[in-house]
C-alpha cells in the first residue's frame, strides 16, 4: 500500500535524549515507480551497516494491519503515517504470523525473499519520540521482516505482494522471533535453520551455536 525510502541523516536532540543521532530510519513515501537493486531502493540507505543493510537486509516490510492498533494504543493525536516503523514496504493482509522465512514474493518487476525478522533498536523510539516504543514492538513481535532481492526491477505503491514459493512453512516470522528472544527452544530446528541458505548468514551462525 506504500513504498518509502530515506538516506541517513543526523537528527537533533529530543524529549528522549539530549544527544543528536544519525540514522536512515526516517523514510518518506515514493510516488510512482522506484528502482530496487540488490542492496537498496534508489534513494534509500542505512547508517549502521554492521546491523542494518546488506544483501540479506535490502528491503524491510511492515504490516499495514498493525497501524490501526498502534494508533489506538499509542493514543496519538495525529495520524500515524506509513513508514513510521522504518519500513520500505508497507503491506496489507499479511503479518509476522503469516509470513515465513524463505517466502518468495513477486512485487512489481522484482522477486524478493524473506531472510529474517527485523529486531528494532532504540532508533525506532527516537524516530517516533516514544521512549518505550522499541520495547512494546519487541513484546508484540511486530518488528517486521527483511528480504533479500532475487530479481531487481521497479516497484510502486499499489503493486501486489504475491506469494510465489513457501519452502519453510514451519518457520513463520513470529516463531523466529520467539527463538531469537529465547521464548521458545528447539535444538532440531536450530540445526536446520543453521543450514537454510535463505537465512541471513549471521543468523545461521547464531542458530548453529544454539544447536551446539
Amino acid at each position: 500500500v506504500s513504498v518509502q525510502v530515506g538516506l541517513p541523516a543526523t537528527h537533533s536532540a529530543d524529549a528522549i535524549s539530549d544527544k543528536a543521532w544519525t540514522s536512515g530510519i526516517v523514510k518518506h513515501p515514493v510516488h510512482g515507480r522506484v528502482w530496487l537493486d540488490l542492496l537498496n531502493f534508489a534513494g534509500d540507505g542505512q547508517d549502521d551497516l554492521e546491523h542494518h543493510g546488506g544483501m540479506f537486509r535490502a528491503v524491510l516490510a511492515y504490516s499495514a494491519d498493525h497501524y490501526p492498533v498502534w494508533q489506538r494504543e499509542l493514543t496519538l493525536e495525529i495520524p500515524l503515517d506509513f513508514g513510521r516503523f522504518g519500513e520500505n514496504l508497507t503491506v496489507s493482509g499479511v503479518d509476522e504470523e503469516t509470513v515465513c522465512l524463505g517466502d518468495i514474493y513477486a512485487v512489481g518487476e522484482t522477486r524478493i525473499q524473506v531472510s529474517q525478522p527485523r529486531q528494532p533498536c532504540w532508533k525506532l523510539a527516537r524516530r517516533n519520540a516514544i521512549k518505550d516504543l522499541t520495547a512494546r514492538v519487541d513484546e508484540k513481535g511486530w518488528g517486521g521482516w527483511y528480504h533479500r532481492v532475487l530479481q531487481v526491477g521497479y516497484v510502486q505503491a499499489g503493486d501486489a505482494y504475491t506469494l510465489l514459493e513457501r519452502p519453510y512453512p514451519q518457520y513463520p516470522i513470529k516463531h523466529m522471533n520467539d527463538f531469537i528472544r529465547k521464548r521458545a527452544s528447539d535444538a532440531g530446528a536450530f540445526r536446520e535453520l543453521a543450514t537454510i541458505e535463505a537465512l541471513t548468514p549471521e543468523w545461521r551462525t547464531y542458530f548453529s551455536k544454539q544447536a551446539e
